[in-house]
């Protein structure tokens, strides 16, 4: 049945713009559709807010995040946000149209993927992923429904609606918001979110295509949890017999458990996966994998939900929450698919009694709750009643705290902006403070955003750490950091950013850092030098000395410098190391026997040895054929010498 037909906005221009033809997916949070901007004349998709979650700051706030966040990217392999903008009850974004299907489809439809097919496909992911990561943002939701296929063979990386500022690590509400299959170990049970997660996630993909199954398979998402908890992902070839040992090493290494072990963010990633392709052979790369490998899954694995986690080690809170809705149903022509959020209230919270802390079996427990094994029970008190602490100005971290010791709790947070209250502070309660409130109840924080616009603070001649907190404190997030030589400005120290000091912007802008190398240092010539001389001449600039472990032929006297890491004249930092590999004088050649030969033919058989070649012609001689040569035949000469032959005379 087609739905299309019921849809009120099908037909509708918005906003005076842009005219919706159909619908391709909808969901619980927003309905994507493909519509054309009548002002441009090109097709786009159009992802719609359901009204009734419009009135939400909440749902509003992250809906417009999305859509700031991935239109700072600008990036090939990322899906365009060309527009924001609201109509009435219609909040809207208006994105770029990818005709093709995902890679949720391929899988579905193939099984398991040849290595080369995966590695096209995880390349420009990653790629994508890398530019986020360095823009200072995590998607935190990445799996196959988000990797977009176009017809024309593209890959695009779809739904940043999750995406968070690098900053943003800690999730402090009590639940992660993900799609069980693929969250990291660390965001099920600490609620970190960092550029690794991505990472972790995109090792788990990995797996998927090389295998056509998930690593982590279970009856129940609470299950999979423990999985990614207690379990490493095994190697791709336990499933697939005869997948090259660098492709098992490429997925431990990006789903390691400990996130220190993973690469540190998505671009050191590609590298890797760029490493391990090109040790493959064409053979390796186009292994045909067996087919009809793909497990059974629940629908539950592939949603994007909200998953409780233990928020206190001696008091641990289990909350009653629902999985949000599933993303949107792949469509043969595609707009991103979005990870979609039901609109109900939380429902109460369940105190368990004061004990020991579980760890998994705690999570576990929770996410049983969250699927709906009840709806709750509510703490059942004395009746007593309390007085909400005054919080007015307070930092978010002691709002808790006095919530804590007058026995009440955190019902959510708010983020709103504000010109008054410092950012981090509470700027409002609900109750008031000084209100009687139910001795075991929850009060709702909103907590400054600070300054709708903040501006960049001047950093020059800053250290690098001290530079990230200013930022931090500003309420802009630090971005990615070069360094480059400065004749004025101390080593570590920050020579500018970008955006400059005194520019305006959004807060959670990443600000991008130039941080000095201190003045450049010349590196001179120490070839030839004793390693006594070459040392002092390199640490009397400032440079680190280290020698290698292996000495090689060359044609410097044994014992002293054959070559070195930095070249003489080239630019290096005070402190940076320049390794010197010793000599161990010139190889040894064996000389062949050219009496008897032209002398063309002689000198290039003596040259092609490595020889210099000399010629001794005698007075009146007017022959070309060596007579006789300095170093006899079937002797040895150092490589590099000079082999003296001499002509036949009258």
């Amino acid at each position: 049945m087609d739905t299309t037909l019921d849809d009120p906005l099908v037909g509708r221009v918005l906003d005076g713009r842009y005219r919706i033809d159909a619908r391709i997916a909808a969901g619980g949070m927003a309905t994507v559709y493909r519509a054309v901007d009548t002002r441009l004349d090109r097709v786009l998709a159009l992802k719609v807010m359901h009204p009734a979650l419009a009135a939400d700051g909440a749902f509003v706030d992250r809906f417009i995040r999305e859509a700031k966040s991935v239109a700072r990217l600008a990036h090939p392999n990322v899906v365009a946000v060309f527009d924001q903008g609201t109509d009435g009850p219609y909040t809207y974004l208006a994105m770029e149209y990818v005709s093709g299907c995902t890679l949720r489809d391929v899988l579905r439809e193939r099984g398991a993927l040849q290595p080369r097919a995966a590695l096209d496909i995880l390349e420009p992911v990653l790629a994508a992923l890398g530019a986020a990561h360095r823009a200072g943002f995590v998607h935190r939701d990445m799996k196959p429904e988000n990797v977009l296929i176009g017809d024309d063979g593209r890959v695009k990386v779809a739904d940043f609606g999750l995406v968070r500022s690098v900053g943003s690590v800690t999730n402090t509400t009590g639940s992660v918001l993900g799609t069980v299959s693929y969250l990291a170990p660390e965001q099920i049970e600490n609620g970190i979110t960092d550029t690794r997660v991505d990472v972790y996630a995109c090792g788990v993909v990995l797996y998927e295509m090389l295998t056509g199954s998930k690593p982590h398979n279970g009856g129940s998402p609470a299950q999979v949890l423990y999985q990614h908890l207690n379990e490493d992902v095994p190697p791709p070839s336990a499933l697939v017999p005869g997948l090259p040992a660098g492709l098992d090493a490429l997925v431990a290494q990006a789903a390691a458990r400990n996130p220190e072990l993973r690469p540190s963010d998505a671009a050191a990633l590609l590298g890797l996966v760029r490493g391990v392709r090109g040790g493959l052979g064409e053979g390796e790369l186009d292994a045909v994998p067996p087919q009809a490998l793909a497990r059974t899954r629940t629908a539950a694995e592939d949603r994007t939900g909200v998953i409780p986690r233990a928020v206190d080690d001696q008091q641990p809170v289990l909350r009653t929450s629902r999985l949000e809705s599933t993303p949107l149903a792949p469509s043969t022509s595609l707009a991103p698919s979005t990870p979609l959020a039901s609109s109900a209230p939380p429902p109460p919270t369940r105190r368990l009694p004061r004990g020991p802390r579980r760890g998994p079996l705690l999570i576990v427990a929770g996410v049983l709750l969250a699927l709906g094994l009840g709806t709750g029970v509510w703490y059942i008190n004395s009746g007593q009643f309390t007085k909400v602490p005054n919080l007015l100005g307070k930092s978010e971290e002691q709002a808790k705290s006095q919530l804590s010791a007058a026995g009440l709790g955190v019902k959510r947070i708010d983020r709103k902006f504000s010109d008054a209250f410092e950012r981090g502070t509470v700027m409002n309660t609900d109750p008031e403070g000084g209100k009687r409130i139910r001795g075991n109840g929850a009060v709702v924080l909103t907590v400054s955003r600070g300054p709708e616009v903040v501006g960049v603070p001047d950093l020059k001649g800053r250290p690098l750490e001290e530079a990230k907190a200013e930022l931090t404190k500003t309420g802009l997030a630090p971005g990615i950091v070069t360094q480059a030589f400065s004749q004025d400005v101390a080593r570590g120290s920050v020579i500018s950013t970008d955006p400059a000091g005194g520019q305006r912007r959004a807060p959670d802008t990443a600000v991008a850092l130039v941080v000095s190398k201190g003045r450049p240092i010349q590196v001179p010539n120490v070839t030839g030098r004793t390693l006594d001389q070459a040392r002092e001449a390199l640490e009397g600039l400032g440079l680190t000395v280290k020698t290698a472990g292996e000495q090689v032929n060359s044609p410097s006297a044994p014992g002293t410098v054959a070559n070195q890491s930095a070249l003489a004249g080239a630019q290096a930092a005070a402190g940076d190391t320049v390794t010197l590999t010793l000599s161990k004088g010139p190889r040894q050649v064996q000389v062949p026997d050219v009496t008897g030969k032209d002398l063309d033919t002689a000198r290039r058989t003596l040259e092609g040895l490595g020889f210099q070649v000399k010629v001794d012609r005698p007075f009146l001689s007017f022959s070309d054929t060596v007579d006789s040569q300095s170093v006899l035949g079937g002797l040895n000469a150092p490589e590099g010498s000079t082999i003296t032959v001499r002509t036949r005379g009258l």
